[in-house]
């Protein structure tokens, strides 16, 4: 039997624990002056979201407001934004582990065994189903008739959007280790841009992934292979005639789009989400600090410390406002002119009040709580997702009366 989706409140499971360090502990949370409030709006479970698995399987968004969630289990589902609204569920008997994305009219998802998925997002009936050569962990982006999918073993496949049929492919060879996750490939005007777990930068041509230039980012330093990790885990972004991208024990760096020319680097070790505005670049670095940053020069605008190490995800932009989310079940807003901390609230926080020895009792930031993927505005709203499938919309109020 399928666990649906159902708009209700979700008992989370105690035991399963993380392990942050004891020599260097998260900071424990400290009040904020003068917060906004925060309401929620609507809780609902999507699936058993990832379990014990460190995987991504973000919501994704239509400009209808209709969202799409998965699990680790293959169940997706179909819902309203602004209501939580259950629209249909399948069930596809195959361990999601990428997406899920939204491209040239279709629902796309990957599998940890190498399945690519297109649905019809009204319906959520198989349009087609291929195989491609590994892991599928970052969601699958494309457009023209052609979709790209990046697979764990270094390769980027192009698909037609149509049937699935293979257009080509691009191989790079994977470091002996890495960070697990890949960064999904960015598709711009004809170009696919493509972070690797190197260091490197690639663009190539959407239409027969013709390498146009490849520029290094981040080179590999150190004794062994652990201190060697570069990897680009977090998506490019393309703003203008500009890519920025952030390595593990590397660099930010600005990329020119048709030359791969290095615009400016900054040193920095990250591998979450970047959010980027007309003026500013927003990231959380490998401590879970929170930093702003100029987006045509890389200086330092502000760097906010009362979230160290607490296992951010990356951030998004909503309003005057950017949100980011913990290991602890949290979701944090941070002005965007400062940094300053202005709310927070918890997913599935009215489980933890009507069970409080449960949290007295339990490890530091257990499984249960963790929320691994970056909060989705969307609708007014911020839409959370923990690892157990919890999914909960925040309404942040800016005004205090």
């Amino acid at each position: 039997m399928i666990r649906g989706f159902v708009v209700l409140l979700l008992v989370t499971l105690a035991g399963c624990t993380s392990s942050p360090s004891p020599v260097l502990p998260p900071v424990e949370l400290t009040p904020i002056d003068q917060p906004l409030p925060v309401t929620s709006r609507w809780r609902a479970t999507l699936g058993y979201g990832v379990y014990n698995y460190y995987l991504k399987l973000r919501p994704v968004f239509d400009d209808k407001g209709i969202g799409y969630g998965a699990d680790y289990t293959g169940f997706v589902t179909a819902f309203r934004a602004r209501d939580g609204e259950h629209l249909w569920e399948r069930q596809l008997h195959s361990p999601l582990a990428g997406g899920p994305s939204l491209v040239e009219g279709r629902l796309l998802l990957g599998s940890s065994q190498g399945d690519v998925f297109a649905l019809d997002p009204k319906t959520g009936r198989t349009l087609w189903h291929v195989e491609v050569s590994s892991e599928v962990l970052a969601p699958i982006h494309g457009e023209q008739d052609m979709l790209v999918v990046r697979t764990v073993d270094g390769r980027v496949h192009a698909l037609q959007a149509g049937d699935g049929k293979r257009r080509w492919v691009f191989e790079r060879n994977v470091p002996l280790l890495t960070l697990r996750g890949t960064s999904a490939p960015v598709v711009s005007n004809g170009l696919v841009i493509v972070g690797n777990d190197n260091g490197k930068l690639a663009a190539l041509t959407l239409r027969d992934g013709t390498l146009l230039w490849e520029t290094t980012v981040a080179e590999p330093r150190g004794r062994n292979e652990l201190e060697r990790m570069v990897d680009i885990d977090a998506d490019p972004v393309v703003v203008d005639d500009s890519i920025y991208v952030v390595t593990y024990q590397g660099r930010l760096a600005s990329v020119g789009l048709d030359s791969g020319q290095l615009q400016w680097v900054k040193d920095f070790s990250g591998f979450n989400r970047l959010a980027v505005d007309g003026y500013r670049i927003y990231a959380t670095d490998d401590q879970s600090r929170v930093w702003s940053f100029n987006r045509l020069t890389g200086e330092s605008n502000w760097r906010q410390d009362k979230l160290l190490r607490r296992k951010l995800t990356g951030v998004a932009i909503t309003g005057p406002y950017i949100v980011t989310a913990d290991y602890d079940g949290y979701v944090h807003w941070l002005r965007r002119e400062d940094g300053k901390l202005v709310a927070r609230s918890r997913v599935n926080e009215l489980w933890y009040m009507d069970n409080p020895d449960e949290e007295e009792n339990a490890d530091m930031f257990p499984k249960a709580n963790n929320i691994l993927v970056t909060p989705v505005p969307e609708a007014g709203l911020v839409i959370a997702l923990d690892r157990l499938g919890n999914i909960e919309a925040f309404q942040l109020r800016q005004s205090r009366d």
